[in-house]
């Protein structure tokens, strides 16, 4: 291996600890587990990856089921990195191999995390995206996902893009050296499975994903930082997520009040609105009597 290699190789190996991401994880249980795919039938077995990828979305509300798959799924990925498979970095690490090596990060994060913030020159072939078909499948799912709690925290119903490990390949060679990374290290490591099984050997994954970076670590460029690229609706609006708590310690009262003044103009605004439909009530009543 190139000097990346030998930089990359001092990364530390553990345990897999990543956050659960609602339908997206039932979905990575479902990868193949062959730990290599030939050539000539590697179509074929994309191609039935993705036939059990829909057929995953459609019985995933089986929690046992989705228990067991998660836990295959686990079993699979802490195989790779303990094998050396994969090998574990940490953001900073991965800062420095972008620095002083020929490495290339690639960043497999849905467009909604992407468009808030990305590491300067990193290449983005996401391996799930925002699902925007019309299909009643779909609006069936998004419905679903909104009434069970994507109110709250906006994430958007995603769609597996079966043409990730082709769009790959289009990009990189197999001898290349690549840093996966995602918000939390989720989708990362079950591309780093995809992608070995595809035929790349020097697979580096990201533990805890660019959520658990310092501004310091990467080049940063776009509107937010790393930490809240991952958030979004009502709880993100409020500031009521944990990356917002991290960031106002240390911001201070200045980034609080932002959050206090939306706080405190919605609660008025539904005083005027409450005031107003008492107001309409009478007035409506003695329009229609006269």
């Amino acid at each position: 291996m190139a000097a990346a290699g030998r930089l990359l190789a001092s990364a530390t190996h553990g345990a897999i600890s990543a956050g659960r991401s609602n339908r997206e994880i039932y979905i990575f249980t479902q990868f193949s587990t062959s730990r290599s795919i030939p050539s000539l039938n590697r179509k074929a077995s994309f191609r039935k990856c993705s036939i059990r990828m829909r057929v995953a979305v459609e019985d995933e509300q089986d929690p046992a089921k989705l228990a067991r798959d998660m836990a295959a799924a686990r079993k699979r990925w802490d195989v790779l990195i303990r094998e050396q498979k994969v090998m574990i970095m940490t953001p900073k690490e991965a800062g420095y191999a972008l620095q002083l090596s020929d490495t290339s990060l690639l960043d497999v994060r849905p467009s909604t995390e992407r468009q808030k913030a990305w590491v300067k020159g990193s290449t983005w072939i996401p391996i799930f995206d925002v699902d925007n078909s019309l299909e009643f499948g779909t609006l069936s799912r998004k419905v679903s996902s909104f009434a069970m709690g994507g109110w709250w925290s906006g994430a958007p119903t995603l769609t597996y893009d079966r043409c990730f490990v082709s769009k790959v390949e289009s990009k990189f060679p197999k001898e290349k050296d690549l840093i996966i990374v995602c918000q939390k290290g989720l989708r990362s490591i079950a591309a780093c499975e995809q992608l070995y099984n595809a035929g790349y050997r020097n697979l580096f994954w990201v533990q805890g994903g660019l959520e658990a970076a310092e501004e310091e670590d990467f080049q940063r460029e776009g509107p937010q930082p790393f930490k809240l690229a991952g958030i979004g609706g009502v709880s993100e609006f409020f500031g009521w997520t944990d990356q917002q708590r991290t960031v106002a310690a240390k911001e201070g009262w200045g980034y609080r009040f932002i959050y206090t003044a939306r706080l405190l103009g919605v609660i008025v605004l539904a005083d005027v609105l409450f005031f107003g439909a008492q107001q309409i009530g009478p007035l409506l009543k003695s329009v229609h009597l006269n």
